[in-house]
């Protein structure tokens, strides 16, 4: 590794550094540099514990515990300087430990780290977040054999990266990432880089090895919740035509949980959500601006009766302070995958999202006109986010 010197203009060369030489420790420097940063990895994960003993009959602890995109576990391996023999065999025995592991499980396990390490935040909350699911009951823990296992090491012995490529061959995910410390003078740098599979191949390797998951459960499960979904919006869609309700005209069935139109205001939306366990109308202010969408909610809040009288509901009103977008939302529950209650559900949704749009389709247009003005708009009190135009 090189720093570049552009007033020489010449590459200075880094020196390679061991950890035991900088006395770095595995647990408490490699590991909480990846707990705090799991991306450096490559990809978003979601670490749910670490140190985790939880196996039954045995000692053994395994590093880091993991969570991908696609709700499969991770099981991380870290060793510094050598990877030593061994490595590929400790790491299978952690992966076949965790793949009885169900999604209750998962989420107690990861409950447990929020608690001990973060103040008790919710799990629920933060995998539905982090997975970009509404329920988490529409997403799939640690399904089937899908467990994958990463090695990071300083130096790979040839008898694992072999052993890891026939795993690789055999359609198991496994990575190896060569993670070594450099420094200049007081500085300290660490090259964190993957390289089996080489980035480049690692698609291919791993579509050749998975070229029949189309079958299994975990997508087998989606499809079916997509083509319940779309049934259940082509139904919808009829009713709401049916009734003349304008701004579902031009709208087609969806195979998500949701189903949105236009407001008449850029970046407002009126949404229609359908999950396994409730119904839901809403007015979701996400246009390009934070400061646009806190503005238009407190506006709306400050005449909060007014609209609640024309709804004959009490609605539910999230500022969303931690995100760019805010949600005034009214639900019920109802057992929604049972196509028996459909006819319920459709009918209140009609009934509500007609409701709703009367509730503030005036009060959204005003506010339209103030944006388009181009006049500065102060946002509520306490917000950071300073003065917001229609620029």
């Amino acid at each position: 590794m090189f720093q570049v010197n552009l007033g020489e203009n010449r590459l200075v060369r880094l020196e390679e550094r061991r950890f035991a030489d900088l006395n770095l420790r595995e647990r408490d420097h490699l590991q909480e540099w990846l707990v705090r940063m799991p991306d450096a990895l490559g990809e978003e994960l979601l670490i749910v514990q670490k140190e985790f003993d939880g196996f039954a009959d045995t000692r053994e602890r395994l590093d880091l515990l993991a969570l991908d995109k696609e709700g499969r576990l991770v099981v991380v391996e870290n060793k510094l300087d050598d990877s030593g023999r061994d490595v590929v065999w400790q790491a299978l025995k952690y992966v076949a430990y965790c793949s009885g592991l169900k999604k209750a499980e998962i989420v107690e396990i990861y409950q447990t780290y929020l608690d001990r390490w973060f103040s008790g935040a919710n799990a629920v909350a933060n995998l539905c977040e982090f997975l970009d699911v509404e329920d988490l009951d529409d997403q799939a823990l640690n399904e089937g054999n899908e467990q994958r296992l990463v090695l990071i090491a300083a130096n790979f012995r040839k008898e694992v990266t072999a052993t890891v490529l026939w795993l690789l061959g055999h359609g198991v995910r496994a990575q190896c990432f060569r993670v070594v410390p450099y420094s200049y003078g007081e500085e300290l740098f660490i090259d964190l880089q993957q390289i089996i599979p080489t980035p480049e191949a690692a698609d291919f390797m791993i579509g050749m090895a998975a070229k029949d998951s189309e079958e299994k459960s975990v997508q087998g499960a989606r499809k079916r919740r997509q083509r319940l979904r779309h049934a259940f919006w082509t139904k919808a869609l009829e009713e709401l035509r049916a009734r003349s309700v304008s701004r579902f005209e031009n709208i087609s069935p969806s195979n998500d949980h949701w189903l949105g139109c236009a407001t008449g205001v850029s970046g407002c939306a009126y949404n229609l959500i359908f999950s396994k366990t409730e119904a839901r109308v809403e007015l979701y202010l996400q246009r390009s601006s934070a400061a646009e969408n806190k503005w238009i909610f407190d506006e709306l809040e400050r005449e909060k009766q007014e609209i609640e009288g024309r709804f004959c509901e009490e609605l539910r009103w999230q500022r969303l302070d931690e995100r760019k977008a805010s949600r005034i939302s009214y639900s019920h529950p109802f057992e929604g995958f049972n196509e028996e209650s459909w006819p319920g559900v459709i009918e209140w949704l009609c009934r509500h999202i007609v409701r709703l749009d009367e509730a503030f389709s005036e009060p959204l247009a005003r506010l339209n006109r103030q944006l388009k003005s181009g006049a500065n708009l102060s946002v509520g009190e306490g917000d950071d986010l300073g003065q917001v135009s229609d620029g």
